[in-house]
């Protein structure tokens, strides 16, 4: 879906280029999260998808469209973009907001406005309630709904998420992560999202860019860059608690055992991970929990034994990093 060849950009006066010769493919329907230390060029990256900034050499293909041979205006209105400070139009009402787009593209009023109602409910904002609200009168959290309803209005294949929870607090911010990462992957849209949060790009990519000056050192999934990073500055940038993050990328479910004997007094839902069901372990002091579905029927067992077993898993091979 989204091809990056060589990709080079470099402000006036910088010492170095801020996108130095990065190559990377993005497929259809997966979340890429680009992520590395400030100034890395991944904010520059995917503001050079929508032509936000010009490059100065390479190629940039969305959908088998070669970027520089679009007009700017008909390619941003093609991709969705949502960023951390949401940039609602305070003086519209919120429906007026979500419509911005379809009615640049002339779409019928009838349709905008069934839309309209169909995105707000889908970010879980009741449109009898929130429609003719404004920005003021509505939190944090809230705007942030807003702004993905927006973003996805015209049902754009593409999105460019840049930071868009990281002005939320920290319980609003996972309940989001939470409910947006199974709208965009019940959407299949193909997301380019930017984050400097490590677990953040573990919970919500299906591969993590990882840069360094403009440079691309290590393109996987999260399992394999922290079963095995591709040098020291990866490892170090993963954290040394790599093998708890491992965890979270497991759910209880799939670590589950049969149920032999006496059922363990404690539960776990099928669905939280391995990281979480550890915690309450050591919480509760116990070292087996009862693994229930969303009914509350019993499903199975979930010992430290296997918690234990999972971190000492023989490590998939890694994947180097793309030429550039």
């Amino acid at each position: 879906m989204i091809e990056i060849k060589s990709l080079v950009k470099h402000f006036p006066g910088a010492a170095r280029p801020a996108v130095d010769h990065l190559t990377l493919t993005i497929a259809e329907g997966e979340v890429c999260v680009l992520i590395g230390p400030s100034g890395c060029g991944k904010t520059t990256t995917m503001r050079i998808v929508n032509r936000m900034i010009e490059p100065d050499s390479g190629v940039v293909t969305v959908g088998g469209r070669n970027i520089m041979e679009l007009d700017p205006v008909d390619l941003r209105r093609s991709i969705g973009y949502v960023i951390q400070q949401v940039g609602l139009f305070p003086h519209w009402s919120i429906a007026d907001n979500v419509a911005t787009v379809p009615r640049l593209l002339r779409w019928d009023a009838s349709k905008i406005n069934a839309r309209t109602n169909e995105l707000l409910s889908l970010v879980g904002m009741d449109p009898a309630i929130y429609r003719s609200r404004f920005p003021r009168e509505l939190s944090g959290g809230q705007k942030q709904r807003v702004g993905v309803a927006r973003a996805l209005a015209a049902d754009p294949p593409v999105m460019l998420m840049d930071e868009p929870f990281g002005a939320i607090d920290p319980i609003t911010r996972t309940r989001l992560q939470d409910e947006f990462l199974r709208i965009l992957r019940m959407l299949k849209k193909t997301i380019v999202f930017v984050t400097h949060d490590i677990d953040e790009a573990i919970k919500m990519g299906d591969r993590i860019a990882i840069l360094k000056d403009g440079a691309l050192v290590q393109y996987d999934t999260p399992e394999a860059i922290l079963a095995a990073p591709s040098d020291p500055f990866v490892e170090a940038f993963v954290g040394a608690d790599r093998a708890l993050k491992r965890l979270s990328l497991v759910t209880a479910a799939a670590a589950s055992e049969p149920l032999v004997g006496a059922m363990p007094v404690n539960s776990v839902s099928a669905e939280s991970s391995l990281r979480d069901a550890l915690s309450n372990m050591l919480e509760l002091g116990v070292d087996a929990l009862t693994v229930v579905d969303a009914r509350r029927t019993p499903i199975g067992m979930l010992t430290l034994a296997a918690i234990r077993a999972r971190t000492a898993d023989e490590t998939p091979e890694a994947h180097p990093a793309e030429d550039h």
